[in-house]
């Protein structure tokens, strides 16, 4: 199932008009109750420049309505813009990490983590109210889940009407299921949409992954590979996260995007893959 139009409890995060001073004080506010006693989950979010975003998504985090108790990292990755001055005033863990990369920013929020269950989370994405506790429920309720990830949708932005990604979502979803049954899972998962155990994403070495290959995909293999268990998709729509269309835009528009990523699917790109 998914959205026809965008909700608008997303267009109201996503929007977000109050002052910054009004943002900062109300995720500290709510942060506060989110994060009662020792950490059970650790949300992860790596950050570069996203002095334009980091507080949409805080705010919708923090507004999660969930039973665990919850910690939030914003890994800081070198950003020369106001996002850890932000993120610092939220309340929220802010750290740094020096070297460069997707990578090396998730590693260091899982050094730092304190909860049994990590999810990764981007900081240019916008949460429902029920995430944090439909990903974690898989993987509590079920010792065979090594990892699970769940369902995107678009924020258009530039032109592109919202219908016409509800149905590029559902070929984006075809696309998925025969990678579940045919092909390779573990390229259906994202970063920004993920979450595994933290001890496990340990064992593995957490991130690290060969060169040509992307660092979500590869720690799901290696956790099924370690035999921790399967992976899980998560289909609830409580769970359906969204995103801006800016990767789309970057690709030269919708059609472009569509032509990029049907070359990976039919293997006639080995470009990594760096977007949605």
């Amino acid at each position: 199932m998914r959205y026809f139009f965008t909700p608008p409890y997303i267009i109201e995060k996503y929007n977000l008009n109050e002052t910054e001073e009004q943002s900062c004080h109300q995720i500290h506010h709510l942060y506060s109750f989110l994060k009662k006693g020792s950490p059970e989950v650790s949300v992860v979010i790596p950050a570069f420049n996203e002095e334009q975003n980091i507080l949409k998504t805080l705010y919708t985090l923090v507004n999660n309505q969930c039973s665990y108790n919850v910690e939030i990292i914003v890994v800081n990755n070198n950003s020369i813009d106001r996002t850890k001055e932000l993120v610092i005033k939220t309340g929220v863990i802010c750290i740094l990490e020096k070297i460069p990369g997707i990578t090396a920013a998730r590693n260091a929020g899982l050094n730092v983590a304190k909860g049994k269950y990590i999810l990764n989370a981007d900081a240019d994405t916008i949460y429902p109210i029920n995430w944090i506790e439909e990903m974690v429920r898989p993987m509590a309720e079920n010792t065979d889940v090594a990892l699970v990830y769940g369902n995107f949708s678009f924020i258009p932005t530039a032109g592109t009407p919202r219908w016409v990604y509800f149905f590029y979502e559902y070929l984006a979803d075809l696309l998925r299921w025969y990678n579940r049954t045919f092909n390779e899972e573990a390229v259906n998962v994202y970063g920004f949409n993920s979450g595994f155990k933290r001890d496990q994403g340990i064992a593995v070495n957490g991130f690290e992954h060969p060169l040509g290959t992307n660092e979500d995909g590869w720690l799901a293999v290696k956790l099924r590979e370690n035999k921790f268990g399967n992976l899980y998709h998560v289909k609830n729509i409580k769970a359906l996260v969204w995103t801006a269309d800016r990767r789309i835009q970057m690709d030269g528009g919708l059609l472009k995007g569509i032509i990029k990523r049907m070359k990976r699917f039919m293997g006639l790109s080995t470009e990594p893959r760096t977007d949605l």
